[in-house]
């Protein structure tokens, strides 16, 4: 079976083509500035097939999927020869409440619950939505799966994941903490156990997705008990442009002395904040290590503002689990910044946690860069949130 993998932001598609009897991707690609003027970069990965890259005309979803199914099955730069070598569809959708801690298979009433999650996600549900009616208006008799962010947070127990604000907001309006990159906490801690050799049951792990977007979560018995993120992916690491977890009072002070309104003051919280707000230099971890490196202050700062929340959050969740067999590395930073995982590693030493800071000189592959003698395993796993939404997608087709 094909599984046709689509991540729909507002502005822009990717898409991954699978063989699920190999577990290989067959082409991959990205439609950008969607609503604007358009650009799609589509690349077969097996056949020897050209690249395609170029401007084209993609003024809504639905033209950015015909796009890429045009592609998928052009004589000079297709992998299939027509739609119907898609078996399934799998798309990433950010927010699933309440109402789902696994993927489905969609229809009317899923696409109504996944509605009702915009006011948890107002910015990437529209989109995801878009992603599934213009995949359903093009591929008629498809199945379509969503797969959800949230979905392996929801065995979170319920003192960790309520907020202390009167209760009446998590009963009228489900405000709690959801968590974010499930997909990608669940596919590394699944990998690590095979790595390490030990089954689910009593295994601790912490995960630690990091990058421009960046969460940690504590894993025991191959649940997850607790993550950084909440409500929104607001919430917890400073990240590329993201504040993390701040005082609220913040905000009214920026409502106040600033005269924002409340939509100015989320756009800075978003977008101008994390380690670009207090570095100036870039929301990209590359950027800022040129920067500190070459003595820029703020660039130093931010780093170890963000070295410092992750090593809170790395002892917390020992405390949590009691312990931990692993840590585990993932996402861009996590797998391509040796310089972070040595730093947050040092800091971690004084609780039993060393590396071998030589073998960690690398990038993008897996590997166990424990020193001898440590008390917890570290590892670095390159994650693949795409390939978890393939397989699901074709289990759940398949029964």
């Amino acid at each position: 079976m094909n599984v046709l993998v689509i991540n729909a932001g507002s502005s822009s598609l990717k898409y991954q083509l699978f063989d699920m009897e190999t577990e290989t991707v067959v082409a991959k690609g990205m439609c950008e500035r969607i609503g604007i003027d358009g650009r799609l970069k589509h690349t077969p990965v097996l056949n020897g097939k050209p690249v395609f890259k170029e401007d084209i005309s993609l003024p809504t979803h639905a033209e950015a999927i015909n796009a890429v199914i045009e592609k998928l099955t052009s004589k000079e730069y297709g992998v299939i020869s027509s739609l119907k070598e898609i078996g399934a569809v799998g798309h990433r959708v950010l927010h699933g409440g309440q109402k789902f801690s696994k993927s489905v298979l969609i229809d009317e009433a899923v696409l109504k619950a996944i509605t009702e999650c915009i006011p948890f996600g107002p910015l990437h549900i529209p989109a995801n939505l878009m992603g599934i009616k213009a995949c359903q208006k093009i591929m008629p008799g498809v199945p379509q799966v969503a797969v959800f962010d949230t979905a392996f947070h929801q065995t979170i127990p319920k003192h960790a994941y309520v907020y202390p604000i009167p209760y009446k907001y998590y009963e009228q309006h489900g405000l709690r903490r959801y968590g974010f990159h499930g997909t990608s906490h669940r596919y590394v801690s699944q990998k690590a156990l095979e790595v390490l050799g030990i089954p689910e049951k009593g295994s601790r792990l912490i995960t630690c997705h990091l990058g421009n977007g960046s969460s940690i979560a504590a894993i025991k018995d191959g649940k997850c008990v607790d993550t950084s993120m909440g409500l929104s992916p607001l919430e917890g690491l400073p990240m590329g442009t993201r504040c993390g977890s701040i005082d609220p009072t913040i905000l009214s002070f920026m409502a106040i002395e600033e005269g924002l309104t409340f939509q100015q003051i989320m756009e800075v919280l978003n977008k101008e904040s994390g380690v670009l707000g207090v570095s100036g230099v870039s929301s990209d971890f590359r950027d800022i290590e040129e920067a500190s490196d070459g003595g820029n202050e703020r660039a130093q700062l931010a780093l170890k503002i963000f070295d410092y929340d992750v090593i809170k959050y790395i002892g917390a969740y020992l405390a949590v689990l009691g312990g931990a067999d692993a840590i585990v590395f993932t996402a861009g930073l996590g797998e391509n910044g040796p310089e972070t995982r040595e730093r947050v590693c040092t800091m971690l030493e004084g609780l039993g946690i060393f590396i071998d800071k030589e073998y960690n000189k690398f990038k993008g592959k897996l590997r166990d860069i424990t020193a001898e003698g440590s008390k917890v395993k570290v590892l670095v796993i390159p994650t693949d949130e795409e390939l978890v939404i393939a397989r699901d997608t074709k289990e759940i087709v398949e029964g």
